[in-house]
């Protein structure tokens, strides 16, 4: 790939990231005096909503979980990316997969948010951010593609752990959802914070969990471009699971509700997929992506000053 294609896919990154940055800081910063009112849904269910800000008439649980999401994606996720978008303007490969986990974090978050929050000021930009993310990982994806990624790993590469962590969270996520969904068809009044169906739940297992397990066996199997795909996507997996606990911990703050096993253990898995990330990135042969003129060398017969992973 071509140093303007590079440079034009690292200047996508950087835009997602900057609206990203707006949206989150608008969500921090503007989200209202705090005011909330009580309202029945059409269902029955009696819930609190905000009275004025950018989430106005969304429920006071939504606003509680989706400011600790939005201070988290401000100071982390958002420079990450930023980093990211460098790299990749430099012909890092470590680079590229970094900048692809962190757009799959921000198209996965401004998807939910797209469809879960009240239609308010933010809808546009949250789809915008969504779209762009998914722009910048086509683009992203190309690069690492047109580089190669066969010999790229070495055997270094964690795949039977990350496979262990990535479908044991899957299999949690999934029978506690499951349980969920049951217990809210169990209900005369299910509990839906004003949403007119389960939009996480729906995500969370027709997206995120068939992704994480498909990726983890593939991985296992040492399939090179799932074993890349596995690296970045362990990246949003540490950003997904680290925003969820600061999620927790925000409603915590505002509702006074201490959810601890859940918070205990997205933290433990974000602290477990970083020090698997980390490996993986480790496992890298090669970091810088080749012109798409000259082919990628194995880590076996690469020169003198781009030393193999140990």
């Amino acid at each position: 790939m071509t140093t303007t294609s590079r440079v034009a896919t690292a200047v996508l990154c950087a835009v997602v990231a900057l609206l990203a940055g707006v949206a989150s800081a608008l969500g921090v910063f503007a989200r209202g005096d705090g005011t909330f009112t009580t309202v029945t849904s059409a269902r029955g269910e009696i819930y609190e909503v905000a009275a004025n800000g950018v989430y106005a008439d969304n429920a006071r649980q939504l606003v509680a979980e989706g400011i600790g999401w939005d201070v988290f994606t401000l100071i982390v996720a958002v420079p990450l990316l930023l980093v990211g978008a460098a790299l990749v303007a430099r012909g890092s490969f470590r680079g590229a997969l970094l900048a692809a986990g962190m757009l799959g974090y921000s198209a996965y978050m401004y998807l939910e948010y797209a469809v879960t929050w009240t239609f308010g000021p933010l809808f546009g930009l949250f789809v915008g951010i969504c779209a762009g993310s998914l722009a910048g990982l086509f683009g992203v994806g190309a690069m690492v593609a047109a580089a190669g990624v066969r010999e790229r790993f070495s055997d270094a590469f964690p795949a039977r752990a990350w496979a262990g962590l990535s479908i044991g969270m899957a299999f949690l996520l999934t029978v506690l959802w499951i349980g969920r969904i049951a217990e809210g068809l169990a209900a005369d009044t299910p509990v839906l914070h004003g949403e007119t169906t389960m939009t996480v739940q729906a995500l969370d297992l027709g997206l995120v969990a068939p992704v994480s397990v498909s990726l983890a066996i593939l991985a296992l199997r040492r399939v090179p471009a799932a074993q890349a795909a596995a690296a970045a996507f362990a990246v949003t997996f540490v950003a997904m699971s680290a925003a969820i606990a600061s999620m927790m911990v925000s409603a915590w703050v505002v509702t006074g509700v201490l959810a601890l096993p859940p918070i205990v253990i997205f933290t433990a898995a974000a602290l477990a997929g970083g020090w698997l990330a980390a490996r993986m990135f480790r496992s890298v042969g090669a970091s810088v992506l080749p012109d798409s003129t000259q082919p990628f060398t194995a880590p076996s017969a690469l020169p003198a000053d781009m030393p193999a992973a140990r």
